[in-house]
């Protein structure tokens, strides 16, 4: 009895090792901008784009900034498998000093939290220039 247990125990661990996993997958072509150095009041809007190269619907249902000078925007609807989307940040160029910032996105992918980063640094605008 003992060997029959044993076998069958074995045999669904093997089937479940062997069985695809199925959801939605996130890929960003990029998880860090790099602003470089921009002037003040210059645009501070970049895009994060990525894929979703799974096999079910991707619903990114937060992204957060840790700043309130950068401003996150995420997609409205689900990203259907091998469907594109962006996650738009805005930085508040007004600020002079370097950019050493995390966007934190959570969805339904099979990491449900990712971190992309944006760094950089804004300079004051040289006098004599428009």
């Amino acid at each position: 009895m003992k060997k029959i247990v044993l076998v069958l125990f074995v045999g669904l661990l093997g089937f479940s090792l062997t069985a695809q996993e199925t959801g939605a997958k996130i890929e960003f072509k990029t998880e860090t901008i790099d602003y470089g150095i921009i002037e003040k009041g210059s645009n501070g809007i970049r895009v994060f784009e990525f894929t979703n190269t799974g096999d079910a619907p991707l619903i990114i249902s937060k992204v957060s900034s840790s700043c309130g000078c950068t401003i996150p925007k995420k997609p409205d609807g689900p990203i259907l498998p091998g469907q594109t989307g962006e996650i738009q940040v805005k930085y508040d160029t007004n600020r002079v000093n370097p950019i050493r910032k995390a966007i934190t996105v959570i969805s339904n992918a099979d990491t449900p939290t990712k971190v992309l980063k944006i760094i950089g640094e804004v300079k004051a605008k040289v006098e004599g220039t428009k």
